[in-house]
């Protein structure tokens, strides 16, 4: 009986799939994601790569166990062994990621870096193309195909024109390390889309949150200092708390729900949009100014952004557990 009911609960779901919800959780995350990088940027002062990653994510992991608990208990919802090993493939791209957008953050500002990641559309589109047949009627529409287009153009103008850029004071590391991170984000991606909807977004993330805490710890043993927080102070450390809980459990947990209601390609897409906040707090906060060619730019990502908006996703995916 339980299992006829949970057959009955899936498809209920699954009918009432609407693209109006992922527009509404990917927008969110926008919203969300256009802070990570002055989060990191002012850690950088405290804690490595390393640390900063290991304990952001040990602390994503503990804020999401009483929704996993609370699933588990009144759902029937379980953690298998299958579960976990649908969820090691996307945490490895996801490891290299954390640490190599912490990194670049010692070569360039956060707005710029944000703008820079915007990048990875162009990654995920093609690797969607590859691992995911259903993804190619967004990836075919000219709407898609432009914005996405008008982004990347707009993304590298940002850098392109960013003072010091020919006289080098950007370090040729600093780019490559940027652009690990942007591919490696793209990748996760792409890799995370069947294990949320396979699991749902609460447990999918709970899984995926352990795993990597887990491959970040002795990363940390070994690169970096785990005895930060003895030492950062009161404020950095509550900074990395309030950036945990927001910018990786809150976001993640929307962005996985977003790439279930409308794809992982347009989910990438509309991510175009964060650097606008990115940017408008770094101003604020850092004094990070952006010159007329870069803010042309800026102008020409956001058309593009809002040409990506109009394609039109699949009104259903695979069925998962709205937990």
């Amino acid at each position: 009986m339980n299992q006829l009911n949970s057959t009955r609960e899936i498809v209920d779901l699954r009918g009432r799939v609407k693209p109006s919800e992922g527009y509404a959780a990917v927008f969110a995350t926008v919203l969300i994601w256009s802070t990570p990088s002055l989060f990191q940027y002012y850690l950088n002062r405290y804690y490595d790569p390393w640390a900063q990653n290991f304990y952001r994510y040990l602390v994503a992991c503990v804020s999401i166990a009483p929704l996993l608990i609370y699933g588990m208990r009144h759902r029937g919802l379980s953690i298998h062994w299958r579960a976990v090993t649908i969820c090691i493939l996307p945490c490895l791209p996801n490891v290299v990621h954390q640490v190599t957008q912490v990194m670049a953050l010692s070569y360039v500002g956060p707005g710029v870096y944000t703008i820079f990641t915007r990048a990875s559309v162009i990654f995920t589109a093609l690797l969607a193309l590859v691992f995911f047949p259903e993804e190619r009627h967004v990836i075919r529409q000219w709407q898609f195909q432009l914005g996405t287009g008008l982004g990347l153009i707009g993304a590298f103008g940002v850098v392109w024109f960013q003072p010091g850029w020919k006289s080098g004071h950007i370090a040729i590391p600093g780019l490559f390390i940027a652009f690990t991170a942007t591919f490696c984000w793209a990748l996760y991606g792409v890799l995370i889309k069947r294990p949320s909807a396979e699991l749902g977004s609460i447990r999918s993330f709970g899984v995926i949150s352990f795993i990597t805490s887990a491959l970040l710890f002795p990363l940390t043993l070994a690169f970096g200092k785990a005895d930060t927080p003895l030492h950062a102070g009161a404020l950095a450390n509550l900074v990395l708390i309030i950036s945990a809980v927001s910018c990786i459990t809150l976001a993640h947990v929307l962005y996985y729900v977003a790439i279930r209601e409308i794809g992982v390609a347009l989910a990438q897409s509309l991510q175009l949009l964060c650097p606008v906040g990115a940017l408008g707090l770094s101003a604020w906060i850092y004094g990070e100014r952006l010159g007329h060619a870069q803010l042309w730019s800026a102008a020409i990502l956001l058309l593009g952004a809002f040409l990506a908006t109009r394609t039109k996703p699949v009104a259903t995916t695979e069925a998962a557990e709205n937990i």
